[in-house]
């Protein structure tokens, strides 16, 4: 993670929030917003914060965003701002935009002018928009509680080859294995001696402070 970079475009409750969990997950992250006093909280969070109106060309290609692995474009209460938010990150070279719509036409707008994904706030958590953008090796991501979160995650290269118990996961990773999916079975009656496969997928849980130490 300690590569990854991001710039979250609007900074309002789930703004804030996706720059929290992304922090947390130990990238490094740029906040962008045209309110001041927003700016000025999340600069204790953020490693960047910046005042800027993303409808102003010239702002937009003054933040670098070009060197953003992805951006997040977070503001629905402007069509327009969010419409020019994704226009300029993807014409600045960005590789992935995700974009917050808030209602379906709105979604179906911002994926025509090329948003990568398109969320709807109450379908989606920060939590899930975080993961999304962070590790491809997520493939579902669930809030258990405020601190547990369940994960499915692909079966990383160096774990190939090594069994659960070779690996030692909880004592590396501090997560527990519940079940392995494979050949598109789940099993819960797991052999700690069987050698995993580029094929399988882990069910895991773990607590969202120790998330971080899956990405590296």
């Amino acid at each position: 993670m300690e590569n990854k970079s991001f710039a979250v475009l609007g900074l309002g409750k789930f703004g804030r929030s996706t720059v929290e969990e992304l922090v947390r997950a130990g990238a490094e992250v740029m906040a962008v917003d045209n309110d001041e006093e927003k700016v000025k909280k999340i600069s204790e969070i953020a490693a960047y914060a910046m005042q800027a109106d993303v409808r102003d060309s010239e702002a937009m290609q003054e933040l670098g965003l070009s060197n953003m692995d992805g951006v997040i474009v977070a503001m629905t209460g402007s069509l327009d701002a969010s419409i020019m938010a994704t226009i300029m990150a993807k014409e600045e070279g960005v590789p992935y935009v995700l974009a917050k719509a808030q209602d379906e036409v709105h979604e179906r707008i911002l994926k025509r002018v090329g948003a990568d994904k398109v969320i709807i706030p109450e379908r989606e958590s920060a939590a899930r928009v975080a993961r999304n953008m962070i590790s491809g090796n997520f493939l579902d991501f669930i809030e258990l509680s405020e601190r547990v979160r369940m994960v499915e995650l692909s079966v990383k290269p160096e774990w190939m080859g090594y069994s659960l118990c070779e690996l030692d996961l909880r004592k590396k990773y501090s997560l527990n294995v519940m079940a392995i999916r494979s050949e598109g079975e789940l099993v819960t009656n797991i052999d700690p001696e069987e050698k995993l496969t580029a094929d399988m997928t882990l069910l895991v849980t773990i607590d969202k402070k120790d998330l971080a130490r899956l990405y590296t």
